[in-house]
């Protein structure tokens, strides 16, 4: 019995492995199409961030400070280097260990993001940044509000889109997909 058990399991390793590495080849593709750009990395900052201006398309809503999301306003979206991540991520095997290092790992790169934000062309019209994920344990400590996705069809579009990282992340049991939102004044107040 624990002979298959152990081999079951190096098999979905392996499994895991081959995925992985497919993802790396696809990634670069994937980076181009999407319009993503990488936020600088600077000699503090080993930055997980790539991002991309654009329009929003949910539902309207007022963030915890004021700032009012309303559909077509500016954001600036980020992406989590989602490979890069689950890389560093794959020789941690317990889930609390992983959800300490990424909550780390992105609160480290959030100065950098601030900094992209006030040098970039668009500066005056992003209203504030957004994310989509399944993985938000942490994140208002970091700053951001969880905003749930009203439109049935995209949640579950997104959760779809989401399989492959919880799989790869050993997400035990993923939550629904959110927004995730944080105004440009609370990023400045928090990481610059």
């Amino acid at each position: 019995m624990q002979t298959i058990n152990a081999t079951k399991m190096k098999g979905i390793f392996c499994m895991k492995r081959f995925l992985l590495s497919l993802w790396n080849m696809i990634d670069p593709v994937y980076f181009h199409c999407t319009r993503l750009c990488y936020v600088p990395e600077n000699e503090k900052n080993n930055t997980v961030f790539r991002v991309r201006l654009t329009r929003y398309k949910g539902r309207s809503t007022v963030l915890d400070d004021g700032t009012p999301i309303k559909k077509n306003d500016v954001l600036l979206k980020i992406h989590l280097h989602n490979v890069r991540m689950l890389t560093e991520l794959y020789a941690i095997h317990s889930e609390m260990k992983r959800a300490a290092y990424l909550y780390h790992l992105i609160k480290k790169s959030l100065p950098s993001l601030a900094q992209f934000m006030m040098e970039h062309k668009k500066y005056s019209d992003i209203q504030a940044i957004i994310g989509i994920t399944s993985l938000y344990r942490g994140a208002n400590r970091l700053g951001f509000e969880k905003v749930l996705i009203k439109s049935s069809y995209y949640r579950t579009f997104k959760k779809c889109t989401f399989f492959l990282i919880n799989l790869l992340a050993n997400s035990s049991t993923p939550n629904p997909p959110v927004y995730l939102f944080m105004s440009k004044s609370k990023l400045f107040d928090k990481y610059t």
